[in-house]
């Protein structure tokens, strides 16, 4: 019997337990979990990864808690700029997009650029041309306004810097968001989800929209969505370095996982981590981090919603 799974992030990093309150905590976890119970649905119904891992990153994009949709960033010039990958392991097909604006969810773009063009990658203006197209709805900024951010915002404003979500140790809202999913005929799935980071500049693209670095899968080895130092992972190629590592090596997925998140990528000085799923239902979710808001459930009776290690 085929065992159906999927697994969701939320971000991972500097997750001080003591500066999350409880009333916050019990936001963050019972909004994974409405993600994690409406993905594990559609595989239950017997419809593909793709489905549940789109149907779950919606959810995290229409949250202001998580950094992506809804809850994106402000750029240094003070507006939203969204990234997104869908990847598909059967036949590798992938969509992704990159600094797009106004779009209520991007992953849903991201898979029209997969499902419904001959091209992987569509950014900026193109993108929105496309979206156009396609007749999606261009939000308000308005929509995306969340206060907690635009204070993050207004700390670093007129200087260089920029940060991740977990780079300051304080209660942050957290980066990316993600999506694995192995469904009922063992076909695996990855979404990936970001508003990037707070004051960036010159267009910046991290791993999240990146096949091969923040996403990627594929049916032999696995499917992953990656969080974290985007910089690093884009030069790790961490997505795809996991499922070579199971190729080329025989790795099972933890240890494929774990030897990505806890040995190379700390070689190169980045951090975060990563969840993972196999063909067999198997998930693997490492970070190297104070914590990642994760969660995962599987036919086989595993679930989990959790935040620290």
């Amino acid at each position: 019997m085929q065992t159906i799974s999927i697994a969701i992030h939320g971000g991972a990093g500097t997750l001080v337990k003591g500066m999350m309150t409880p009333e916050l905590e019990a936001q963050y976890k019972a909004a994974l979990q409405k993600a994690l119970d409406a993905g594990y649905e559609v595989l239950a119904a017997g419809k593909s990864s793709v489905e549940a891992v789109e149907v779950a990153v919606k959810l995290l994009e229409d949250s202001h808690l998580f950094n992506a949709g809804k809850g994106s960033v402000f750029t240094a010039e003070g507006t939203h700029e969204m990234d997104a990958a869908i990847m598909e392991g059967k036949h590798l097909n992938a969509g992704a997009v990159s600094l797009i604006t106004g779009i209520k969810n991007p992953i849903s773009l991201a898979r029209d650029v997969m499902e419904k063009s001959e091209h992987v990658f569509m950014a900026g203006e193109g993108a929105m041309y496309f979206a156009k197209m396609h007749n999606y709805e261009i939000e308000e900024p308005s929509y995306f306004y969340d206060e907690f951010r635009y204070q993050q915002w207004q700390e670093i404003k007129h200087t260089d810097s920029f940060q991740l979500d977990h780079s300051l140790k304080k209660d942050s809202k957290f980066g990316t968001v993600g999506a694995v999913a192995c469904d009922a005929d063992g076909n695996i799935a990855a979404a990936t989800s970001t508003g990037g980071m707070t004051n960036k500049r010159f267009g910046r693209v991290g791993d999240s929209p990146m096949i091969g670095a923040g996403n990627y899968a594929n049916n032999n080895t696995c499917a992953v969505s990656c969080t974290g130092s985007g910089e690093y992972f884009i030069r790790g190629v961490v997505a795809y370095d996991v499922s070579c590592l199971m190729e080329y090596k025989n790795y099972s997925l933890e240890k494929a996982a774990d030897e990505v998140i806890n040995k190379r990528i700390l070689k190169l000085g980045g951090d975060g981590g990563l969840i993972a799923i196999d063909a067999k239902g198997n998930i693997a979710m490492p970070f190297n981090t104070e914590g990642m808001y994760r969660a995962c459930k599987s036919s086989n009776g595993i679930e989990e919603v959790a935040i620290y290690k």
